[in-house]
């Protein structure tokens, strides 16, 4: 009889570790990243001077990189320090899965609702954080930007504080953060951090996956109101493959857009382009230096 009790306490013990274990895998599957020691930082050799014979582009500063290799393909003033509008948004959402409880419900309140005129939610607004979050990265939406921050952080000044902690962690010495959504002018950055931000942003399975839908739809939590967002990154729309990327624009950054794209033949590079004069321009000048990029690395 003891021999049974001994047995079946084993067996008990084995189920619940393993319902355990499985457990924290889900959950660190859909939240933070492992170790930085386990994961290193996309690193690569910037140049002395401009690499950029062979393509002209209409734009202020962009990179193109071999993903494979690191190899600095192109590469025209990407360490000017600009401002990068809502590129910002990749560090919230990692911050902010870094504290990821997908399913808790926060609200828009009036102050999420400054210089944000074109968002989808109004005061009062309830959803879920996965949602407020696709709303964030797919439609670059301010106020849902601003809702994550403080649901994080409760002031969006100590949400910054998180924001260059986690600027600090990931090495991009060019990068300063002051606030989530990327509308204050003084969030800047390089084209060569971007390239190194959009792939420790990968490292997050949440954010390649949100970023590269071409379209996501939800309902608010308080009434019955669908929401549908379509991404701003039109190159999801195009013959590449995008990995991950996220747009910016204000008036002082021009259009941007930092991207992992990969072709038929599973070649990845990463593209950054900073300070085009149009939304449309700033779309057709990625497509160009990807694809004089793959060109490049079939040749070489």
């Amino acid at each position: 009889m003891k021999v049974k009790l001994v047995l079946f306490t084993l067996v008990g013990l084995v189920v619940i570790f393993a319902i355990f274990h499985n457990f924290v895998s889900t959950e660190s599957f859909f939240g933070t990243i492992a170790d930085d020691d386990s994961q290193p930082h996309f690193d690569f050799v910037l140049p002395d001077s401009n690499i950029c014979a062979g393509i002209r582009l209409n734009l202020k500063s962009a990179i193109a990189i071999d993903n494979e290799t690191h190899r600095v393909l192109y590469s025209y003033n990407a360490n000017d320090t600009v401002p990068i509008a809502s590129i910002s948004k990749l560090i919230t959402a990692m911050v902010v899965l870094d504290n990821y409880n997908p399913d808790s419900i926060i609200s828009i309140i009036n102050e999420d609702c400054i210089e944000s005129s074109r968002s989808l939610f109004r005061a009062g607004d309830r959803a879920r954080v996965r949602d407020f979050l696709h709303a964030a990265l797919m439609r670059s939406d301010n106020r849902a930007a601003r809702a994550l921050a403080r649901s994080v952080a409760g002031t969006i000044d100590d949400f910054a504080t998180k924001m260059n902690e986690k600027i600090s962690d990931l090495g991009l010495k060019n990068t300063i953060m002051f606030e989530p959504t990327g509308l204050d002018n003084r969030n800047h950055s390089t084209a060569a951090d971007c390239a190194k931000l959009i792939n420790s942003a990968m490292l997050y399975p949440e954010i390649p996956r949100i970023t590269s839908l071409q379209q996501y739809s939800f309902e608010l939590v308080n009434r019955r109101k669908t929401k549908n967002l379509t991404n701003t990154n039109k190159l999801v729309y195009s013959k590449y493959k995008i990995l991950a990327g996220k747009t910016g624009y204000i008036s002082e950054s021009a259009y941007c857009l930092t991207t992992v794209i990969e072709d038929d033949k599973g070649k990845k590079v990463t593209v950054v382009v900073l300070g085009a004069p149009g939304p449309q321009t700033r779309f057709r000048e990625a497509r160009r230096l990807a694809a004089w990029a793959f060109s490049k690395i079939e040749k070489s």
